[in-house]
């Protein structure tokens, strides 16, 4: 059963070497996400399942590798400590999608050593159901299971925002914000997909199969950063 989720954003910004002189713009971030692991770490888990969104699902096995070269940054990062051999799940060319190479970076950065570490790339379009399920099945794959969550909320908060300025993303945003921060699942379950994709926010899959995954697990949440600094809903909240 989920017995731990730390919720972290997504942007390949978060990570210095992409984000270069706009570094220290996202240092707050960095640190609520550190934050959140600790309590994954603490949680003492069995597995640690990591899930960001991806124009196709798939599952990625530890050590799967993964880059920021697509953003024009020459470093390389694995999906946990690499095992020291090819992940049997995937061939040796295939590399991870851009959340789950955050999550990688991320855990690079915690020295991650607490639990044996399995990536999921879930569909931004699969739909709200069909996240529960995926959740469900997750949540149960071993006795103690913590997960880290990637996923942004709406791209549409400001002019210059990736998205443009619609006037209905700060109130998904902060929707989304008091579910995360509150370990809401009915609420997280509830957010509308239709609505989540005219605002780019690519945080709903990934969001509502956590909530899947916590249903009936009586977690409580933290919410440990909330800001929008590019336009883009970012949130960081921890749930033990």
């Amino acid at each position: 059963m989920l017995v731990a989720a730390a919720v972290c954003p997504a942007p390949p910004l978060l990570v210095p070497e992409v984000a270069a002189g706009a570094a220290a713009e996202l240092g707050d971030a960095r640190t609520a996400c550190s934050d959140a692991l600790a309590v994954l770490a603490a949680s003492r888990p069995d597995l640690l399942v990591v899930v960001g969104a991806a124009a196709e699902g798939g599952a990625y096995d530890q050590g799967t590798p993964g880059g920021f070269a697509g953003f024009g940054v020459d470093l390389s990062v694995t999906l946990g400590p690499d095992p020291g051999e090819p992940p049997s799940g995937h061939a040796t060319g295939d590399t991870l999608p851009a959340s789950l190479a955050v999550a990688g970076w991320l855990l690079g950065q915690a020295r991650w050593t607490a639990a044996p570490v399995a990536g999921v790339a879930v569909a931004a379009d699969l739909a709200p159901h069909g996240c529960g399920l995926l959740g469900a099945d997750l949540g149960g794959s071993a006795d103690r299971v913590a997960m880290l969550v990637l996923g942004d909320g709406s791209a549409c908060r400001t002019l210059k925002a990736p998205g443009y300025l619609d006037e209905r993303a700060a109130a998904f945003d902060a929707a989304a914000a008091r579910a995360l921060g509150a370990a809401d699942t009915a609420a997280l379950a509830a957010l509308d997909a239709g609505l989540a994709a005219e605002l780019q926010a690519a945080g709903r899959a990934p969001w509502q199969v956590l909530a899947g995954a916590a249903e009936g697990a009586g977690l409580e949440g933290r919410l440990l950063y909330e800001d929008a600094p590019y336009g883009v809903g970012y949130f960081v909240a921890a749930w033990s």
